[in-house]
């Protein structure tokens, strides 16, 4: 199958794209809180910040097997890896910050 070619365009500069945030870096594992896909791994791509309107995002990549989706949650849906199954708090409410 061959892809498209598609047109990136720069963000608008109101908004802010950072690849780290309360201490993942771009393809850090991630789990999701929210819809469930049935053996779906998540990646973190970046955290987004709105300086109009505060809002955040946190921009993820990954999805089902075989699957290249970039998809984007509240803060406070994203976990460290086995955290949502431990009933762990969201990243947003306990950064996983380095020592130091």
């Amino acid at each position: 199958m061959k892809r498209r070619r598609v047109k990136v365009q720069a963000l608008p500069e109101h908004l802010v794209r950072s690849e780290t945030w309360h201490g993942l870096r771009q393809g850090d594992p991630v789990e999701i809180a929210g819809p469930s896909v049935r053996g779906a791994s998540w990646r973190f791509q970046a955290h987004v910040r709105n300086t109009r309107n505060g809002a955040e995002s946190v921009e993820v990549v990954g999805g089902g097997p075989g699957e290249h989706h970039v998809r984007s949650f509240l803060p406070d849906q994203v976990f460290p890896l086995g955290g949502r199954r431990r009933g762990g708090p969201s990243l947003a409410e306990a950064p996983q910050l380095p020592l130091g």
